[in-house]
This record gives structure tokens, C-alpha cells and sequence, in this order.
């Protein structure tokens, strides 16, 4: 009864509206699933958003564009999702957009409203690369910065696509078109590559009015001539991989602005370029024009050009007055051509002052070309017909670095012993690959790295390898050496040898008093059948000992030739006759540093 009169008047005496919670008069009370922050922003499901104007919805296999989407948002990003269309009501709410990301989905043209970005008036980043879009959306919002569409199937391209987004007037002035302002936005990157355009596909008034489009990336579509009427404010333009195979004269002729040029992968011939091609190109640095069917080095060359690629052509000869104008060239690739015993004359690469790299990498040379500029840094020739090197050969470039002689013909009867005795620079020399008997004489005390893999050698005497103290890797691999080859002393001036390449020959056990700073030995495909317990006792710094497809047993290797090795962390001993029993020295432990715990 009493119970029953107290819940009658308890409603009575309570104030109104909801039952007080204990605590509630202390504002910093913390009370589980309450927070004294406002509440959260909206966001879809599913999605994060870490800010209230970034949105996150990729890579939720979304199939359907998400609604409740923020009006203030400024970044959206939708990529990585299986979405085919774009709702316009959806998209018309969000016009502060500045990123839309869209990439990777299958979003195709029917899927694309006309009118798709008409409201996004703040757009300035848009990606729709990895779609299926047949056609590029007819209009795109003037204050677009970048447009990537690339790998589509996109096969036409409208004028107000990517025309008529010129640089914004500041409060200084205008942007990129004039003395004082700061662009507050203008076209800056296109990206159109990997699609299935045609010069059909894209109008002559494509980019006009566009005036500060710097990277147009065309490349890996169907282009058979060089687009004309393309932004004169370009810096970067890639066409490789189209059928491209002439340039339209005066194609090139307003573009003083561009600096890389990338034609690789097309077939362009020497009638599809003129003398003035790229001469009005006063800026361009890089030119790539590798792949091709040319049969001349192009005329009309810039004095700008630092880098020319020219490799996997169908040159024959260089001619001298080719080359005249690009005066401050660096690099010249010309490997994969058809160059031979009189295709590189003395006067042709004499006007290159500059030039750091040649590369002739698989041509028919037979001779290191005379009038090298005394500038040359890096000398590729590997893959030649060359038989001899003379004492004067390389007297010209005594500034050289990198020598790659690799799998020529070169004999030890015809490499003069003062072949590079003026080469005081040398740090790299590769002679793999000849038909070497012996270590060539007079080599730099400059070398760090000495390659002889695949000669004929036959011994190795201390004075061939005196002198170099600098030298850190020497590859002897695949010769015929034996233990008695490899005279007293050999390994004593190499201090500084950090890995050491003995495998495939015919060495019965370890050599001797190898270098003390050696840090990797490979041993592999010789006839070692024992490792006693001295082996390794002059290289304490042992890292790798490679062991493999010798003659060894599973008890060959003496349980004491790794002691003493602290930072030996590799003992190859596979395809052996048997499984070889290793046991690695124990790792020591750090000591601390001072003042450390």
C-alpha cells in the first residue's frame, strides 16, 4: 500500500521534462556516449570524413553514387568503386567541389550527364582515368587546374572539353597571361593517354583559349600525324606509342615553351621530319625519338637539347653537320642502330663540348670512335664488333669515368698495354665478355669496380692487379682459373675489395690470403670439395660466402671455418652432392653506448 501511494506521488514532485542524470550540474562530467563537442558533420555511410569538407567513400564497391553528401564539401573522392553513372541532381548540390576523384570505376559516356559539370563553377582537380568513357564530357568547368581521362576508350574530344579555360584575373592583374597577378586558376595538366584517339577526334580548336596548359600527355593512342594547333604554352608533350610518322611542317613552330618531347614508339621516317621540325623548339632539353624508323640523325636540332635518344633506329652514320647546332648536347643515345666501321667520323661528335654519355650499345662498330669531346664522362659500347684498342684510342677523353667495352672481340694481343694509361678518372671498367687470356696491363689506380667475367683468363699474377688500392669490386666469374693460376701476392694491393666474383671456374679450394675488407665471395660452379678451417681466416668481414654447385660433402665444410666471421649472414651451399652441414658464428651483441641503458 505504502508502495503504491509513493509511485503515485512521485510524478508529482519531480519537475518537468526528462529525469535528471547524476553529474549533469558539472558541465566536465564525462558521461558514456555523450561528448561536449558538437555533433558530428554529415557523412555517408560508410564513408570517412575527416574534416567537414573532405568526404573518403573509395574502395567501398559502391555501385551507387552516395547521397547525403555535405554541401560544404571540397574534396570527394569515389575512386577505387564499381559506380556507371553520375546522378546531376547529386552532382548540382556540391559546387564548392575543388577535387573530384572518380578514377577506377565503370562509369562510361551514357552514364555522364552533358551537363554533368556545369554547376561545379570551383572545380580544379578532376580524375576519370580507368572508366569506360567512349567520349570526353562536352563541357568541363572553366576554373579546371588538371583533367586526367587517361586509359578510357575515349575517341573524341569536344572544344569546350579542355578549351576556353583561361588563367583567372587576380587582384593584381591577370595570372598566367599577364605581368603581375597570381593564376587563381588555369589548365595546367591534360591527360589523355591510353585511349583510342585519332587525329580525327581531336578539332583543331581543342585547347584554344587554354593558354597555360603545360603537360599534354597524348600518349598510347592512334595519332598517325602530330596533332596541329596544340597549346603553344606547352612544356612537356607526350605522344609515344601512337602510328605517328610525319610532323606536319610548322607543327612545332609556336611551341618556344616546350622542353621534353617524347615521339618514342612510332614510326616516323626521315621524310616525316623537315629542318625546321624542332628548330623553332629553343627551349627543349629532352627529345625522344627512340624507336622509329629514322636512317639519319634529324636536322634542325635546338642548342638547347641536353638529352637526344635516338636508339633502336636505322642509323648508319652520323653525319657531322646533324649534330653542329645542338651545341650544349650531354647524353646521345644511339645503341640498337645500325652504326658501323665508318659510322661515327671524327668530325662528327667534335662540336659536342658537352658531352657527357655516349651510348652505342649493340651497333657494328669495330673501333672506339676518334674525336671523342674531351668532356665525355661515360663511354657504352658493349655488344660491338670491336677487336683492338690502341695506345691513343682513348687519349682524347681523359676525363672519362665509365668505360664499357663489354662483349666485343678484344683480344689480349691487341689491347696495348697503354690503352688507359690516360684514363687518371676511371672509376668503372667493363671488359666482360672477350676473349681476354690475361688482366689487362696498366690499369688506373682510380677503379672501384673491374669486370672480367666471360674472358679467357688463364692466370693472375700480382703485378696485372698492382696499384689498385681503390678498386671495391672485381668480377672474375666464368673464366678458366685454377688455384695454380693464381700467383702469390695477388689479392695484397686490393685493400679497399668489398665483393669478389670467382664462381664458374675450376678452383679446387678457397684461394688463399684474399683481401681483409672483402665482404661478399662467390665460389659457385667451381670443383671445391673442402673448406678447411683457415679459409676465411684473412677476411673477418665476410657477409655472404656463396658455395654453391662445388663438390661438396655433408661434412666438407671444417665446423671452425666460420668462426671469427661476427657479420657473416650467408652460406650458400645448394645444388651441392650433398646436403652440407653449416654452422653460422654466433651474432655479437651490441655494447652500449656511453651513458646509454
Amino acid at each position: 500500500m505504502q508502495l503504491s501511494l509513493l509511485l503515485l506521488v512521485l510524478p508529482l514532485l519531480l519537475p518537468p521534462g526528462p529525469l535528471p542524470v547524476p553529474g549533469m550540474e558539472d558541465p566536465d562530467f564525462p558521461h558514456p556516449g555523450e561528448s561536449s563537442q558538437p555533433p558530428p558533420w554529415a557523412c555517408p555511410w560508410r564513408c570517412s570524413c575527416p574534416q567537414a569538407d573532405v568526404v573518403d567513400c573509395a574502395g567501398l564497391d559502391l555501385h551507387v553514387f552516395p547521397d547525403n553528401i555535405t554541401r560544404e564539401a571540397r574534396y570527394l573522392s569515389l575512386q577505387n568503386n564499381r559506380l556507371r553513372e553520375l546522378p546531376y541532381n547529386e552532382l548540382s548540390r556540391l559546387s564548392g567541389l575543388r577535387t573530384l576523384n572518380l578514377h577506377n570505376n565503370l562509369i562510361s559516356s551514357e552514364g555522364l550527364p552533358d551537363e554533368a559539370f556545369e554547376s561545379l563553377g570551383q572545380l580544379q582537380h578532376l580524375y576519370v582515368a580507368h572508366n569506360q568513357l567512349s567520349a570526353a564530357p562536352q563541357f568541363l568547368p572553366r576554373s579546371l587546374r588538371v583533367a586526367d581521362l587517361a586509359a578510357n576508350q575515349v575517341t573524341e574530344i569536344f572544344p569546350l572539353t579542355f578549351g576556353e579555360k583561361p588563367a583567372l584575373r587576380t587582384q593584381c592583374g591577370w595570372g598566367a597571361a599577364g605581368r603581375g597577378g597570381r593564376s587563381l586558376g588555369a589548365l595546367r595538366s591534360v591527360y589523355l593517354h591510353n585511349n583510342q584517339l585519332g587525329n580525327a577526334g581531336l578539332p583543331p580548336d581543342a585547347f584554344r583559349g587554354s593558354e597555360a596548359i603545360a603537360t599534354l600527355s597524348l600518349s598510347s593512342n592512334r595519332f598517325r600525324y602530330l596533332p596541329p594547333s596544340l597549346p603553344t604554352s606547352l612544356e612537356r608533350l607526350h605522344l609515344q606509342n601512337n602510328l605517328i610518322s610525319k610532323v606536319p611542317r610548322g607543327a612545332l613552330s609556336r611551341q618556344t615553351h616546350l622542353r621534353e618531347l617524347y615521339l618514342q614508339h612510332n614510326q616516323l621516317t626521315d621524310s616525316g621530319l623537315d629542318a625546321t621540325t624542332f628548330s623553332k623548339l629553343r627551349s627543349l632539353e629532352y627529345l625522344d625519338l627512340s624507336h622509329n624508323q629514322l636512317a639519319t640523325v634529324p636536322t634542325g636540332l635546338p642548342k638547347a637539347l641536353s638529352i637526344l635518344h635516338l636508339g633502336r633506329n636505322r642509323i648508319r652514320q652520323v653525319e657531322a653537320a646533324r649534330l653542329r647546332g645542338a651545341r650544349g648536347l650531354r647524353y646521345l643515345l644511339l645503341q640498337h642502330n645500325e652504326l658501323g666501321a665508318t659510322g661515327l667520323p671524327a668530325k662528327a661528335l667534335r662540336p659536342l663540348r658537352a658531352l657527357h654519355t655516349l651510348h652505342l650499345y649493340g651497333n657494328r662498330l669495330e673501333r672506339v670512335p676518334p674525336g671523342l669531346p674531351r668532356s665525355l664522362g661515360a663511354l657504352l659500347m658493349p655488344h660491338n664488333h670491336v677487336a683492338a684498342l690502341g695506345a691513343r684510342d682513348l687519349a682524347s677523353v681523359p676525363g672519362l669515368a665509365e668505360l664499357n667495352l663489354a662483349y666485343n672481340r678484344l683480344t689480349s694481343a691487341r689491347l696495348h698495354h697503354r690503352a688507359f694509361h690516360r684514363l687518371r678518372t676511371l672509376r668503372c671498367l667493363d671488359l666482360a665478355g672477350n676473349q681476354l687470356t690475361r688482366v689487362p696491363a696498366g690499369l688506373p689506380g682510380s677503379l672501384r669496380a673491374l669486370r672480367l667475367q666471360r674472358n679467357q683468363l688463364r692466370a693472375l699474377e700480382p703485378e696485372s692487379l698492382a696499384g689498385l688500392g681503390q678498386l671495391q669490386e672485381l668480377s672474375l666469374a666464368h673464366n678458366q682459373l685454377r688455384i695454380g693460376d693464381i700467383g702469390p701476392g695477388t689479392w695484397h694491393e686490393l685493400q679497399a675489395l668489398q665483393m669478389l666474383d670467382l664462381g664458374h671456374n675450376e678452383l679446387s679450394f678457397v684461394p688463399p690470403d684474399l683481401p681483409e675488407a672483402l665482404e661478399e665471395l662467390h665460389l659457385q660452379g667451381n670443383r671445391i670439395g673442402h673448406v678447411g678451417p683457415e679459409a676465411f681466416l684473412s677476411t673477418p668481414h665476410l657477409r655472404a660466402v656463396i658455395l654453391r654447385a662445388n663438390r661438396l660433402h655433408m661434412t666438407s665444410i671444417a665446423a671452425e671455418a666460420f668462426l671469427g666471421l661476427p657479420h657473416l649472414r650467408v652460406v650458400d651451399t645448394a645444388d651441392n652432392p650433398e646436403q652440407v652441414l653449416v654452422r653460422l658464428p654466433p651474432t655479437t651483441p651490441r655494447r652500449p653506448r656511453a651513458g646509454g641503458s
